[in-house]
């Protein structure tokens, strides 16, 4: 249960990281200040998919780095991969 918090927490701070990524590298385009919205019928839908997919791909690897960190950081804390103990108990129970 702790690592449920635990990553609840962390996964709110690698949303607004992947948020603030997004931002960074979309003010580097050149001619844009801001990423585009999905209803702003003003700028190209591949201006528009193409933000989308680039805020998607961000978002992908900061959730999977940050799993992964936590994961691993509960792990050696713990000794055990997170979860294993109610795994056990499943199999335990239907075995």
């Amino acid at each position: 249960m702790q690592y449920k918090a635990l990553g609840l927490l962390v996964g709110v701070l690698g949303g607004m990281l992947a948020s603030a990524i997004v931002r960074k590298v979309w003010e580097l385009t050149p001619g844009h200040d801001e990423a585009p919205e999905a209803i702003d019928t003003r700028r190209s839908w591949s201006e528009i998919l193409t933000a989308a997919a680039l805020q998607g791909a961000i978002f992908a690897v900061i959730r999977a780095a940050v799993e992964r960190a936590t994961a691993a950081s509960a792990e050696k804390l713990a000794g055990e991969q997170p979860g294993a103990e109610v795994k056990r108990q499943q199999e335990e129970t239907a075995g």
